[in-house]
């Protein structure tokens, strides 16, 4: 599906993160996080650069744990959910700020066919298989290392999946580089191989939200989605039909700014299988590329804080946190309540292995999977 549809931006001043910083203090440190945990040891990563961005990383799930972004008058924030500690990772989350794979979204029946051999995977989502199974790469600890690139400083953040693990064929490698880049952008970088046939579909679950970590809903949050159709589901177990929907004028259509909370209890079907907004964007762009494009934004207009994403994946996720329920405290020490938080995660389809008219997702030997995401972080005065 090819469609040459112009690049939609939200008017209006926009100021790098450049302006005089504030003194703030983590409550955390490198100590809260270091721990062995299947042998391997976990630590705490430090991202920094000009424009007054701080990011946190861990190398259990190659997780996100903190952005620091200023507000218009300088102040500093935590807009991502998480928590303070390894032990809060371990303990159980919602998978906030992990590397998401083989194959993150949902996969019909839990098992998927590939040259007449059928493959189980774990059944954790009703029927369904989601995220790859419980213990899939979230829950592993990475090699890590620091590195410097053109673009800023970075974590290389590597990990071995064996053949058969989680039931995915192949012995798979995969590798994730987080670069803080100097026009303050957290540039995720993706690259997989195998050495037998095996689907792929690698994300980043993060949840945002611009007012501050544990700070409310995000119901206010201005949200623009470059996508004029999604993947229909069947109910609300979130399995896609096959069908691809047209949005546009309807409540799920974000191709203009709206606030998050403005349309999400509209009485449509697909947002009441949802629960809300919980649905694949099909990005206004040619889905079988590899361009990077604009592919959402998000403005939270009392902090002035402004995010845009970025990537080469054809498809984004829309989560608003429809499952929080106020069971996990964050490292505020606040709970995260229901759509505390919003996940923008660039993905190729849900259950593509079962649909032909899907974007091809099947990695080959010799093959090498290589996607960026980027997250870039600005105000408006």
């Amino acid at each position: 599906m090819k469609k040459l549809i112009g690049l939609l931006v939200i008017t209006g001043m926009i100021a790098s993160c450049s302006a005089p910083k504030k003194e703030f203090t983590m409550n955390y440190s490198k100590a809260d996080f270091q721990k062995e945990v299947n042998g391997k040891k976990t630590t705490l990563f430090t991202l920094r650069n000009e424009g007054g961005i701080i990011v946190t990383l861990t190398n259990y799930g190659a997780k996100i744990v903190s952005v620091f972004a200023p507000d218009k008058n300088g102040a500093l924030e935590d807009v991502t959910l998480g928590f303070n500690s390894i032990d809060g990772y371990l303990s159980g989350d919602a998978g906030q700020g992990a590397v998401v794979g083989p194959y993150a979204n949902r996969i019909a029946n839990a098992q998927f066919e590939i040259d007449g051999l059928v493959y189980q995977l774990p059944v954790n989502n009703h029927k369904a298989c989601l995220h790859s199974g419980p213990e899939s790469f979230f829950r592993q600890v990475y090699d890590a290392k620091e590195i410097q690139t053109a673009d800023g400083p970075a974590i290389e953040m590597t990990l071995a999946s064996a053949d058969g693990q989680w039931g995915f064929p192949g012995n798979k490698n995969l590798k994730v580089t987080y670069t803080l880049t100097k026009d303050n952008g957290l540039k995720i970088d993706y690259e997989a191989t195998t050495d037998k046939s095996c689907y792929f579909n690698l994300t980043n679950h993060v949840y945002f939200n611009l007012k501050g970590e544990g700070m409310g809903d995000i119901l206010d949050h201005m949200l623009v989605v470059d996508a004029n159709f999604s993947t229909a589901v069947a109910d609300s177990q979130l399995i896609p039909t096959g069908e691809i929907v047209d949005i546009r004028g309807t409540a799920m259509d974000f191709t203009t700014p709206h606030p998050i909370g403005e349309r999400i209890e509209y009485p449509m079907s697909q947002l009441r299988m949802g629960g809300g907004y919980d649905h694949n964007y099909i990005l206004n762009k040619d889905q079988n590329g590899n361009e990077m494009t604009f592919c959402a934004s998000l403005y939270e207009p009392v902090s002035g804080r402004f995010l845009e994403c970025f990537t080469t994946e054809p498809a984004v996720q829309l989560y608003t946190g429809n499952f929080l329920r106020g069971n996990i405290i964050g490292k505020r020490g606040n709970p995260y309540h229901y759509r505390n938080g919003i996940c923008l995660e660039t993905q190729h389809y849900p259950d593509s292995p079962h649909h032909p008219n899907f974007p091809n997702t099947l990695l080959k030997p010799g093959e090498t999977l290589k996607t960026t995401t980027i997250y870039k972080f600005s105000v408006k005065q």
